[in-house]
């Protein structure tokens, strides 16, 4: 059995449902402090949700131009509840192999993926052990949950100390067909509101009497629809507004709704701002003068690493391993790279192929484990060297 490969079963052996931590972090640290990492816990949140957070750091040798630059893997070891678990053919906290595919929960997302980049660190280091790069770990218990207490917090003590970190790679599962054949460099930004539109409740049969909500805001809604917020550019997709939840009324048939309540979120390209969103779309419930209350939810601005160091760096990793000229995306959700991009320049997402992820029966093939590894050790190699 692989190095990489038995760390990954060890981990998900952990039931680390989220914001449990389960032994997780503690047995990463056992594995870096060898290697001359110092590890910082760093425990938040309230009590009915506390929070493990790791913060390692190994100090490479200085240069000619001052301290070595800073690359950082961060990551989560919290994962997602398991779900119906006699759905499940073997029980999620027991790594089980069928066919040459390892399952398990956290398998995909990401615990392969940490285990793949703490072995990547360990040869790297036995190769070259005093390089011209500084590594870090930043592992959060947090990711699958509110993300209040993970690696905001983190990220917010490490720019108030001064921390310089220069690039980043996150292990999210951003491989599609192929391990290598995706990697994310931006992630759209998330806005989210609840819109409240007032009018008069009534007795249906006298409408002169009521002010129906939902008909005053069909004309708003119709020209939000219609909107184009932007265009997009040639990392993003065109800024998105969509309607998530909408409803009124009381159940009876004979009564005018008195209130309109409409979710709604943004997904927006770097071409857009939160605030310009906002008053973009306040401007049309104001042309069409309605009642409202709105109330705004930014959960993640976008962000985006153009073509350097680091992206040439994962790019010549993948194609000296698989053979694969990767392909830049910024699809998908979130990530905690929305947080740590605010302090690190470069960053982007890599991981095993996402198929499974958060489904039942999750998994990650066997065979991809070790490629995974040398990928990531590939970039140590290539940016030590830069």
């Amino acid at each position: 059995m692989s190095a990489t490969l038995q760390l990954t079963e060890q981990l998900i052996s952990r039931a680390s449902l989220t914001p449990d931590d389960a032994g997780c972090q503690a047995m990463i640290s056992a594995r870096l402090q060898p290697l001359g990492f110092v590890c910082e816990t760093i425990v938040s949140g309230p009590d009915d949700f506390r929070v493990t957070n790791l913060w390692a750091k190994f100090t490479g040798a200085a240069t000619a131009q001052g301290a070595a630059p800073t690359l950082v893997f961060a990551g989560h070891t919290d994962v997602v509840p398991t779900g119906p678990l006699d759905e499940w053919t073997t029980p999620p906290f027991t790594p089980s192999h069928r066919s040459g595919v390892l399952y398990g929960r956290g398998a995909a997302d990401m615990k392969s993926s940490i285990a793949a980049m703490v072995v990547a660190v360990e040869e790297f280091l036995a190769a070259n052990p005093k390089p011209a790069l500084s590594i870090a770990f930043l592992i959060t218990s947090d990711e699958e949950g509110p993300s209040r207490d993970g690696t905001l917090v983190v990220c917010n003590q490490l720019k108030a100390r001064g921390e310089v970190l220069d690039y980043c790679i996150v292990g999210e599962p951003t491989s599609v067909d192929q391990l290598g054949d995706m990697i994310k460099n931006g992630r759209r930004g998330t806005l989210g509101g609840k819109l409240s539109v007032k009018g008069l409740q009534g007795h249906i049969a006298y409408p002169h009497l009521a002010k129906n909500p939902v008909h005053l805001f069909a004309p708003a809604l119709a020209e939000l629809v219609a909107t184009e917020w932007d265009h997009g550019n040639e990392f993003f997709p065109a800024t998105s507004w969509q309607v998530s939840n909408i409803h009124g009324g009381t159940g009876a048939t004979n009564i005018i709704p008195g209130e309109l309540v409409v979710d709604f979120n943004f997904r927006f390209s770097t071409e857009s701002t939160a605030e310009g969103l906002k008053q973009r779309l306040e401007a049309v419930l104001n042309k069409f003068e309605l009642d409202y209350s709105l109330q705004w939810t930014l959960n993640g601005e976008p962000f985006l690493t153009t073509p350097g160091e680091l992206v040439q760096a994962v790019r010549d990793a993948i194609q000296a391993e698989t053979g694969l000229q990767t392909e830049l995306s910024t699809t998908g959700g979130t990530s905690d790279g929305r947080f740590i991009a605010k302090i690190c320049p470069q960053l982007i997402e890599f991981g095993p192929i996402n198929a499974s992820i958060h489904k039942i029966d999750e998994h990650v093939l066997v065979s991809s484990l070790d490629p995974l590894k040398n990928i990531y050790k590939g970039v140590l190699e290539r940016l030590a060297a830069a």
